[in-house]
């Protein structure tokens, strides 16, 4: 029978009013940054009608090039993917290996002709040197989506359509170059074109170091814009312009300002005008291993140039887009108790799953891991994850047991390199409550015989970036264990993630299952 989970009164102390997570709303008319309190880098955006539109990097989670969307820049919700799983290499289904930190890096977001385009770049190792371009394209954003491989290997890549309808892609590091596409943008039409070449140094002078990448470009009253950030983690955000497609052009630093997260820089992100003509810019800022989270800052122009924020600076709380209509306050998913025969949009696969490995409909109500066979859980397949948030999350996963078999580990984890968990584990027909990190057991009690559910709760905050575990038997009563974790970006660029997860020793003989009833997350 499905249970209410009890949340601790410290825990109810910090939800928020509305609902239980972050939000950038503030109620009054104004906003406070980041946007979302996770890990959604690298972000673009536009508008179509009345709907904008935000898309984010994914790696190697699936389904990937994760898409939101808001009506008034503040309050977004999920929209869809534009990538159901990868199919380009057996690692991603991790045969023969795996492919952390591969997948789509800095996804870019169009619509044309009626048509959404997604575009990303998928490294062959973890650099700029090899890999492919791929763009998919879709009459509506929740799909289905056609994904195009390109040969070519698009950097960082930007869409943008001109005002003659043509196609080209912006990409590169340090050095930035312009390639043409098709009429259908289905394939390269030309040879790419060198635009820019040069970074910039720690004092942000011209003449080397830190190059820029990530562009995003836009055409405003007859001037080509290309926005692109440089200086990495604690870096800044640059425009150039030129009143010729391929240059030359000129440059200026527009946003300068790590205040609110001191030491990361607000950058890298994608502008859109509002029907009004407002001008606002959607902004990422490292914030470690929580992950990238996107900010918003208003876009002025002064002297043909847009400068973001306040004097290039975030002001933190602003007053809200002008944007007519009422505007709830909304939230991206969190909690689900596994009603649906399909997955919340929440939710992502670490890799591609195997999809006879698990079910929402074999048992209705619960979602159903079958162990499969593994040595560690960042060799597990089936691994099923969600963003942390700050500065404070909390997850706690509900499981019953009957379906474990010996050798078969099942639980809740905070997931990243290094990782951590909580879970049952059952060996030579004796069950343990464990405490594991990065394959190294931690603590160890033993699993009362008869116990056939227990709950598993994990913190996670930004605060020297610390995790924590605990179960429960009765859902009210929690027991600590395993002491404090470290979270860390041991695989870069990807934040810490809640999972759930089932996998057996590779030498059991019989496989287990695991029911997980319900996820339930507290934010603040």
């Amino acid at each position: 029978m499905k249970r209410t989970l009890c949340a601790l009164s410290l825990l109810v102390a910090l939800a928020a009013p509305a609902a239980n997570v972050w939000h950038a709303d503030n109620g009054d008319g104004t906003f406070t940054n980041p946007l979302l309190w996770g890990d959604w880098p690298d972000p673009d955006v536009i508008r179509v009608d009345d709907t904008f539109y935000m898309v984010s990097t994914s790696m190697h989670y699936v389904p990937g090039v994760p898409i939101l969307q808001s009506k008034d820049l503040v309050n977004w919700t999920m929209a869809g993917y534009a990538l159901d799983r990868y199919t380009e290499h057996p690692g991603y289904d991790m045969r023969g290996g795996t492919l952390y930190v591969n997948g789509a890096w800095a996804a870019t977001i169009r619509h044309h002709n009626g048509k959404f385009y997604v575009g990303f770049c998928t490294p062959y190792g973890r650099g700029t040197e090899t890999g492919h371009f791929s763009l998919c394209e879709a009459d509506d954003v929740r799909g289905p989506w056609r994904r195009t491989i390109f040969p070519e290997y698009l950097y960082d890549p930007g869409l943008f359509i001109d005002d003659d309808g043509r196609a080209y892609v912006v990409h590169g590091q340090g050095t930035l170059w312009l390639t043409p596409l098709a009429e259908d943008l289905r394939s390269v039409a030309g040879p790419a074109t060198k635009i820019w070449q040069g970074g910039f140094t720690k004092d942000r002078s011209l003449g080397g170091g830190f190059g820029m990448e990530g562009s995003h470009m836009y055409k405003v009253n007859g001037w080509y814009y290309i926005l692109c950030p440089a200086g990495g983690t604690g870096g800044w955000q640059v425009c150039l312009r030129s009143k010729n497609l391929r240059g030359p052009y000129e440059h200026r630093i527009v946003m300068d300002d790590d205040g609110s997260y001191p030491g990361n820089g607000l950058h890298q992100g994608g502008m859109v005008r509002l029907k009004n003509g407002d001008w606002w810019f959607v902004i990422m800022q490292d914030r470690g291993a929580i992950g990238r989270v996107p900010c918003l800052v208003p876009v002025t122009w002064e002297d043909g140039w847009p400068v973001l924020g306040k004097d290039a600076k975030d002001a933190i709380v602003y007053a809200k887009p002008a944007i007519p209509g009422q505007h709830p306050v909304r939230s991206v998913a969190t909690s689900d108790a596994f009603d649906s025969p399909t997955l919340g949009l929440q939710w992502q696969w670490n890799h591609n799953p195997d999809d006879a490995a698990w079910s929402l409909t074999e048992r209705p109500g619960f979602l159903r891991l079958k162990a499969l066979p593994a040595t560690d859980l960042a060799l597990a397949r089936n691994t099923l994850s969600q963003r942390v948030q700050g500065p404070l999350s909390v997850a706690t996963a509900a499981m019953e047991t009957a379906g474990l078999r010996d050798g078969t580990t099942a639980g809740l984890a905070v997931f990243q390199k290094p990782h951590a968990f909580v879970a049952v584990r059952q060996r030579e027909g004796r069950r343990a409550i464990v405490c594991c990190a990065d394959g190294q057991t931690l603590a160890e009690a033993p699993l009362p015989e008869g116990a056939r559910r227990v709950w598993f709760r994990a913190f996670a905050t930004d605060h020297r970036f610390n995790a924590r575990f605990s179960y429960s038997l009765d859902g009210k009563a929690f027991t600590p264990i395993g002491g404090n974790f470290a979270m860390r970006l041991g695989w870069p660029w990807t934040g810490n993630r809640f999972a759930l997860f089932a996998y057996r020793d590779p030498d059991a003989k019989e496989p287990g299952v695991a029911d997980f009833d319900r996820f339930d997350f507290i934010g603040r």
